[in-house]
């Protein structure tokens, strides 16, 4: 019956056989709340609303960005479902927010059903590792539309926060202390520039150890990004935050002043946290200019708090860096 739709590149019965694998994937992500499972036409969530008084929703969406050709060059899949679910969840977290639910979409030229399984469970170890509900998602095949082997990824994420207790940076004064929570590397952002200038411009094979990486560069490319979630929710129990940032595309600087009030100037001190080397690789392997690195990559830090002066001298150590101040001054970074 299918047999004309399949011999033009989509496969039906692979679909519903990748739909019937996952089920019990994702089933290791529900948390209290979730209605039924997957495979229905839309998923359902239930909020306990009398653990809020004013209840708020909050929501995001992202991909995994050009990271993925470098899964495909490597073909290792069961990382970058983890990224999708980290570049979310991050971004909520920002809010205060703690994740509820997560939807996924998987756009291919054709389904390959290992392929297409390795990276839903990753997308489940992610909401594993943010306590959220992977509740549903889309995968379609666009023969036509994507070349041979190229696919793309897309995550959708809403948590909850209680409304009084969102965190939206309003609060953040001169005098303000700003802590750096370290990445695990790259995490998902400016792998067209890691492509160009190391794999393209300077030949660096994937299969290639690079001493002081103590791994192979695909190994490095594909370290998954940090999940905060878990961090943060013990973060916020012990101090009042003012303001929180996730260091994603767009760098520092690019970041930070999304947050800051006018007459905020964030002052940022280089030298005071541990970079990664694969930074260090960029800038001198790559020819980047320092400026384009803290424009365009975490430089180590995937995650920036705003808290009063006594709560981050409380707070600062090991896995925490004073990594700034908030000054007096044009709403802005410095970054010296």
């Amino acid at each position: 019956m299918t047999k004309q739709y399949e011999e033009s590149g989509v496969d039906i019965k692979a679909g519903e056989e990748l739909v019937e694998r996952i089920k019990g994937i994702a089933q290791t992500t529900f948390q209290k709340g979730v209605i039924g499972g997957v495979g229905s036409f839309s998923a359902l969530f239930s909020i306990d609303k009398g653990d809020y008084d004013e209840p708020v929703l909050v929501s995001a969406a992202d991909g995994v960005g050009t990271k993925l050709k470098i899964a495909g060059l490597c073909e290792k899949y069961d990382t970058v479902g983890i990224d999708l679910v980290a570049m979310c969840v991050n971004d909520i977290l920002t809010s205060g927010a703690k994740p509820l639910f997560f939807l996924d979409y998987l756009a291919i030229d054709k389904l390959r059903l290992k392929q297409a399984e390795d990276i839903v469970k990753g997308i489940a170890e992610g909401c594993r590792e943010a306590k959220c509900s992977l509740i549903g998602g889309e995968t379609a095949e666009m023969p036509g539309v994507y070349p041979e082997g190229e696919f793309d990824l897309a995550g959708f994420c809403v948590g909850i926060v209680e409304r009084r207790k969102i965190v939206d940076g309003s609060r953040i004064i001169p005098g303000d202390m700003i802590l750096g929570i370290p990445s695990s590397g790259l995490h998902s952002n400016g792998y067209s520039l890691v492509r160009k200038v190391l794999l393209e411009e300077r030949g660096f094979e994937l299969t290639g150890e690079i001493n002081t990486l103590g791994c192979e560069l695909g190994e490095e490319l594909l370290r998954p990004t940090r999940i905060y979630a878990g961090f943060l929710s013990e973060f916020m129990e012990k101090v009042d935050i003012h303001g929180m940032v996730h260091i994603t595309g767009g760098g520092w600087y690019g970041n930070i002043p999304r947050v800051l009030p006018e007459g905020c100037r964030a002052v940022i001190k280089k030298g005071s946290w541990n970079c990664p080397p694969i930074f260090k690789i960029l800038e001198t392997k790559g020819n980047i200019s320092e400026d384009e690195l803290f424009n365009v990559f975490n430089m180590g830090i995937g995650f920036v708090v705003f808290v009063g002066k006594d709560d981050g001298n409380k707070l600062a150590g090991q896995d925490i860096y004073k990594v700034g101040e908030v000054k007096e001054g044009k709403k802005g970074i410095e970054i010296d």
